[in-house]
């Protein structure tokens, strides 16, 4: 019996594939978050601190609580691909969610560059930015 590899299978394979690495990237979020730190804009986050500016509008969770929400946020993508049957609701969120998240790499590129930043930062942080156009079309892809 020959295997003849289809559209569909194209398209599992696909979505599979994403939700492995939605789901790496979900569990760094709990095992490193202050790696994802620089990537969440000051003006979401929310000081406690005695002496700190004025919170913000959009300023409604800690940078802490941030990333393990956006860590919870990925499970659920990673779930909603793996089903068939939400595969296209999760395709639309996971766009949604990866679009979102260009706020906070241009954030972090715009410090990067700004007085405070470091060479490395400049590095890491021009080659994140452009990561997000492929994961957005992938994202984007799932929906048929």
């Amino acid at each position: 019996m020959s295997f003849r590899w289809s559209a569909h299978a194209t398209q599992t394979a696909s979505a599979v594939a994403l939700s492995a690495l939605l789901l790496a990237s979900a569990a760094k979020h709990f095992r490193t978050p202050k790696f994802y730190y620089p990537v969440v804009p000051d003006y979401l986050c929310r000081k406690d601190e005695p002496g700190s500016r004025p919170n913000g509008p959009l300023a409604v969770m800690s940078r802490e609580e941030w990333v393990a929400s956006s860590g919870l946020l990925e499970v659920a993508a990673a779930v909603g691909l793996l089903i068939p049957a939400t595969r296209r609701v999760a395709a639309d969120a996971t766009t949604a969610m990866f679009t979102a998240f260009l706020a906070g790499h241009i954030d972090a590129i715009r410090r990067a560059y700004g007085p405070k930043g470091t060479v490395a930062e400049r590095r890491i942080y021009t080659v994140r930015l452009p990561l997000q156009a492929p994961l957005i079309l992938w994202s984007w892809s799932l929906r048929k």
